[in-house]
């Protein structure tokens, strides 16, 4: 019996980020999150990938992540599994925040360029910079294009503080994360794994922010054995 799974982007992501690591035993949903500028609303779309599902499984990588908990929120008792990569239960900081609307407004003057060579060591691990991967996440950024990358950024800045709500979380549950992961350090996964009940949590060797991408072997491994029927809810 496949089992549907519905995947959810980071910013500046779309459906290449997860094509690598697709589980076998699935029928994967890779949801579109360029449409809204809430995480809400991003939410309530993804539903609708799913919409005949009475069960689905959910994972979630960076704002994916943040999508995926309010998935979660909103659908609780349909979700039977749930994968948390390279994310944060934690809104923005005031520094984030202020960092995204420096980046809207260069954006609103003509000034968006997707992800550059100077932001993929926030992205990449470092022996990755100067591969053919590299080029494939720029590409990815700007197929995204500007309007997706703003709506994005207001529902990033918007998100609430999930961490109230974890302890609630009571199904099979993966936190991940790439082991030099600059953007969403390893240890805000280890804050998820300790306030969730029975979390397993895996560490990505070798791999930055994008461990879809960079190791998709072992990314593909670990989602097969989360959605294990030993691990069913």
């Amino acid at each position: 019996m496949s089992i549907p799974l519905l995947l959810l982007p980071g910013l500046l992501c779309d459906a290449r980020l997860w094509q690598g690591c697709l589980p076998r035993g699935t029928t994967p949903r890779i949801a579109d999150l360029t449409r809204d500028d809430t995480v809400a609303a991003m939410a309530r779309r993804a539903l609708e990938d799913v919409a005949g599902e009475p069960r689905f499984a959910v994972a979630g990588l960076s704002m994916g992540g943040y999508v995926a908990l309010e998935v979660w929120r909103q659908a609780g008792p349909r979700i039977s599994h749930l994968a948390l990569l390279d994310t944060s239960a934690r809104a923005d900081t005031p520094e984030q925040t202020q960092r995204r609307l420096d980046l809207i407004a260069l954006s609103g003057r003509g000034a968006f360029k997707g992800v550059t060579p100077r932001l993929l060591p926030l992205l990449l691990h470092p022996s990755r910079l100067d591969t053919p991967l590299a080029t494939e996440v720029m590409e990815m950024a700007e197929r995204v294009g500007v309007e997706g990358f703003l709506r994005q950024q207001r529902a990033i800045m918007s998100r609430p503080d999930f961490r109230a709500e974890l302890p609630g979380i009571g199904i099979p549950t993966l936190i991940a994360c790439g082991a030099e992961d600059a953007l969403t350090p390893p240890a805000l996964h280890d804050e998820m794994a300790e306030l969730i009940p029975g979390a397993r949590r895996l560490s990505f060797e070798g791999c930055g922010h994008l461990p879809t991408m960079e190791a998709p072997g072992q990314v593909r491994a670990a989602l097969e054995e989360w959605l294990s029927p030993s691990r069913s809810a």
